[in-house]
């Protein structure tokens, strides 16, 4: 089954202005299927193939002689010969064909290095993260309950093939985030490594305290620093970071810790379908669900993502903060499946402070039913994707 990526149009339109269009973002998230889709006439090489990885590294200016065709070339894991980007240069400079080059890579801060050096100003870059609600929604696939969702995550072979969702992530972890980890950076010890990024799913949705997480794993401060690097460039966590705007400095200064798939988490600490419903993470996962959500659906929009919290030092928070740089957004996040006032209060204390109008805001829980109130507009979470909409 094909899925409509909402990304397809904006990299359609890249392609005509630029020579090189980048698609980046986490093993599995679909980023071959949708470049061979959109640009079904270029030649795909897969630079996974040791082969042809070494013959490009080797010999890169006959290896992009070889493949020259009329209408251009789909570069697989280009991360893995990033040297090949000056000699790419060179070549987009002297043909000057828009849309002749497509690279797809898994692996951020490699890619963001060699094009920041190289091919500035010549490529569109866009992320592709698993399947969201939106996508989903199109082919009437995403789940009656918000726990199934939580349980299965979003990556699409878990969609396209029905594999089962613990089979899935297990050998995604041991074959894509172990493999990648070596190509990253030398960590002699795998084990500890795994033992890391289970903790870091053990504090989903939680504030960072780098020496906690340290003294647990037996690692210094220096190497949390160096592996939630790793894990951000993977595309398998995201931290967000305090909002400060406008509000007094007694506030909390660490980033929040999430996932971008629950269903990772859910494989990770080995928590079944049937124990999902009353796990003490359950808000946490729900939280990470939501807030990647709207990630997905800034990517998608080509708007890089500016979402934060806020906590006061009192103890009131507001989960999320979507800042457009002109108007602030505050979004509550309840894993509850049935609306309690309550679920407003920080909400209401928020906008006092900021002096915003009571309506403005979004609740966004478990259940279904979506509610215009006088204190913020309620969302069930199947319709997170209605947001910017509104």
């Amino acid at each position: 089954m094909l899925i409509q990526r909402t990304l397809e149009p904006s990299i359609r339109s890249s392609s005509e202005y630029f020579p090189v269009v980048a698609i980046i973002g986490p093993r599995q998230a679909g980023k071959t299927t949708l470049a061979k889709m959109v640009f079904e006439k270029h030649t795909y090489i897969s630079l996974e193939d040791i082969d042809m990885r070494t013959y490009a590294a080797q010999d890169p200016r006959g290896f992009l002689d070889s493949y020259k065709n009329n209408f251009g070339l789909i570069l697989d894991e280009f991360q893995h010969v990033p040297d090949l980007l000056s000699y790419i240069q060179t070549y987009v400079d002297r043909e000057q064909k828009n849309g002749y080059f497509i690279l797809t890579g898994s692996q951020n801060f490699l890619i963001n290095e060699a094009i920041t050096q190289t091919l500035a100003g010549r490529i569109a870059i866009h992320t592709l993260l698993p399947f969201s609600i939106h996508e989903l929604n199109q082919q009437s696939l995403v789940p009656a309950d918000a726990d199934r969702y939580l349980y299965q995550g979003s990556y699409p072979p878990l969609y396209a093939k029905n594999i089962p969702a613990d089979t899935w992530y297990r050998n995604y972890i041991q074959t894509y985030i172990e493999r990648d980890v070596r190509h990253i950076t030398n960590i002699g010890n795998l084990s500890t490594f795994q033992t890391f990024l289970q903790l870091c799913a053990g504090r989903v949705g939680q504030v960072i305290n780098l020496t906690s997480l340290g003294n647990d794993c037996g690692i210094s401060t220096n190497t949390v620093k160096q592996w939630l690097s790793i894990l951000q460039a993977s595309y398998i966590i995201f931290l967000i970071q305090p909002h400060y705007k406008n509000f007094s400095k007694r506030l909390i200064k660490s980033p929040k810790i999430y996932f971008y798939d629950t269903g990772l988490i859910c494989s990770l600490l080995k928590i079944t379908a049937e124990q999902l419903p009353m796990h003490y993470l359950k808000g946490g996962l729900f939280e990470s669900l939501v807030i990647s959500e709207i990630i997905k659906q800034q990517y998608n929009k080509d708007i890089n993502p500016t979402v934060y919290f806020w906590r006061d030092q009192a103890g009131h928070e507001v989960d999320c903060i979507v800042d457009s740089g002109l108007s602030s957004i505050p979004i509550e996040i309840k894993a509850g499946k049935t609306i309690s006032t309550s679920f407003f209060d920080n909400l209401t204390y928020w906008k006092q402070l900021a002096n915003a109008n009571p309506q403005d805001g979004f609740l966004i829980y478990a259940g279904t039913e979506n509610q215009k109130r006088s204190n913020g507009t309620v969302l069930g979470w199947q319709s997170i994707d209605t947001i910017f909409k509104n």
